[in-house]
């Protein structure tokens, strides 16, 4: 090759990495002046906000929307809600999650893959609202935390993704070796398999703790006590209130529909912020986990 055509593939490549940068850097500003301006808009005089004056950084900040929000007892209970229904929630899914996607990656299993159809059935066909419903309220699970937690315990794309990372990145003669040195199953699962899990555990974690976090549907169905409302359907109720206010014909009106407008940007704020902390530490072993996951095997 000669030292022309180097030249003009390193200058390609300039090119090609010189554009790939321009539209990374272009995809980043897309993703991120929404959250930005979110947060400027929530602490910015909702006047400004609707006049379209708020571009990036607040401008007239104020705390009234914020004092509005948290004015509210019931939403420091839902937070205390939203955790304990999201980490009982969470560990109920990597349990049954895990002990369904390790016997199905073994060879050793037999019909294994007449079971794996019928639970890839489940992603295209379910019984409905209703018959889910008569399920959860014959086995008493109405207005109780386990409405919320047991009918998604296993969630069947999340169950072929780990079962696809056990067969791909688990080799076999491990497990083998393992149980000619007279290792049990569980022991095996334990003490070998998980260790060796930990990216796809990772990934899990995110995708059924955000799951929990940012559902209010089931809660919206199964829930009548306030007292067991999740954060997401007490925002909700806080959002609805304070539109239902600002349709009020009494006085005050349009500082109620100001108020409103910036308990919008609050509302996003509480309901993203523990996600968004969280997700920075799972990061690494969520893009391995998910590509190795997904796409091997």
């Amino acid at each position: 090759m000669t030292s022309g055509t180097l030249q003009k593939r390193a200058s390609d490549e300039k090119i090609f990495d010189l554009v790939v940068n321009v539209l990374a850097a272009l995809i980043v500003v897309v993703v991120l002046y929404p959250l930005v301006f979110i947060v400027s808009a929530s602490f910015s005089d909702p006047a400004l906000v609707l006049n379209g004056d708020v571009l990036l950084l607040p401008k007239q900040v104020t705390l009234d929307a914020y004092r509005n929000v948290f004015h509210n007892e019931q939403i420091w209970n839902s937070y205390g809600n939203t955790i304990l229904y999201t980490l009982v929630g969470t560990l109920i899914n990597l349990f049954m999650t895990t002990l369904a996607a390790y016997p199905l990656s073994r060879p050793d299993l037999p019909g294994r893959g007449i079971i794996m159809f019928f639970i890839t059935l489940t992603m295209f066909f379910s019984g409905g609202l209703i018959p889910s419903y008569l399920l959860v309220k014959n086995l008493g699970m109405v207005d109780t935390m386990w409405a919320l937690v047991i009918p998604g315990a296993i969630a069947t794309y999340n169950l072929i993704v780990m079962r696809t990372y056990f067969q791909s990145n688990i080799p076999w003669e491990i497990q083998e070796a393992a149980n000619i040195d007279g290792c049990s199953n569980w022991k095996l699962l334990t003490h070998v398999i998980l260790p060796l899990s930990k990216p796809i555990l990772a990934v899990m974690v995110l995708f059924y703790a955000v799951g929990h976090w940012n559902s209010y549907f089931n809660a919206l169905i199964y829930i009548r006590t306030k007292d067991l409302y999740p954060l997401q359907l007490v925002l909700r109720e806080v959002l609805m209130v304070s539109q239902a206010d600002a349709s009020d014909s009494n006085v005050g009106i349009e500082n109620k529909v100001l108020l409103a407008e910036s308990i919008k940007y609050v509302v996003i704020i509480i309901s993203s912020l523990p996600v968004l902390v969280m997700y920075p530490f799972v990061q690494r072993h969520f893009v391995k986990g998910v590509m190795i996951g997904s796409l091997k095997g």
